[in-house]
């Protein structure tokens, strides 16, 4: 489940801060927002795998916020919402709105993270991008961009990223990579290839503004995406 975007949308920043710790401890990116317009602001920039929301937000309210990404947005993204109000015809109006599941306060920040994974793992198919520190991959679209700007990448680039990105923090070899990129190719490709190719990508994603050092260049070994 690493390298998922989880959107939070609640006025209340201890709340926030709350979910933020318990669900970066788990390898998720958490975006934060406090009232309902905010929410739709980040959520149409940096379009989150996930959003968890309180109903009772300023602005614009949660059951707006899920309506508007439900049916302007057209997005299945998983929702989760979140609510002081106990009555099961809140709850059951929630789900009918579209939220996937639905959680009472007051509540264990450890349930939440729990039901998060539940949700996730029956609606693995809703989204397949993968977001580590503002570098988002849409695999499906062939898309790569770092804060909601478009990073413009060759086939081979793309498919170097994806490959560094799907394994977070693990050292990847010149030979795995080469296999990866040039699977039926005989051994003309050599390993400079590699080298010329990742060091193309770095390029690409240092030349946007605030972006971190992404992949490492392990001695001797090959190279590293590093994630958090």
């Amino acid at each position: 489940m690493k390298g998922k975007t989880i959107l939070i949308v609640e006025d209340d920043a201890k709340i926030r801060q709350l979910l933020k710790i318990y669900l970066e401890k788990e390898g998720y990116e958490i975006l934060e927002a406090a009232d309902g317009s905010e929410g739709m602001k980040l959520f149409e920039k940096l379009d989150p795998c996930f959003v968890i929301m309180d109903l009772m937000l300023p602005h614009k309210s949660g059951e707006e916020l899920c309506q508007w990404i439900r049916s302007d947005m057209k997005s299945d993204i998983p929702i989760i919402m979140l609510t002081a109000k106990v009555d099961e015809s809140d709850r059951i109006q929630g789900l009918q709105m579209g939220a996937d599941d639905y959680i009472t306060k007051p509540f264990s920040p450890q349930e939440v993270v729990a039901r998060v994974e539940t949700v996730l793992r029956r609606t693995a198919n809703r989204c397949s991008k993968i977001s580590y520190k503002g570098l988002t991959l849409k695999p499906l679209r062939g898309e790569v961009k770092f804060n909601g700007e478009l990073i413009p990448l060759t086939m081979h680039e793309f498919k170097l990223l994806y490959f560094l990105m799907r394994h977070p923090n693990q050292i990847l070899t010149r030979e795995q990579i080469l296999q990866e990129l040039y699977p039926n190719e005989e051994r003309s490709v050599i390993d400079r290839t590699v080298d010329v190719h990742v060091s193309k990508l770095r390029e690409k994603i240092e030349a946007m503004e605030g972006a971190p050092r992404f992949i490492e260049t392990i001695r001797g070994m090959g190279y590293r995406f590093d994630a958090y």
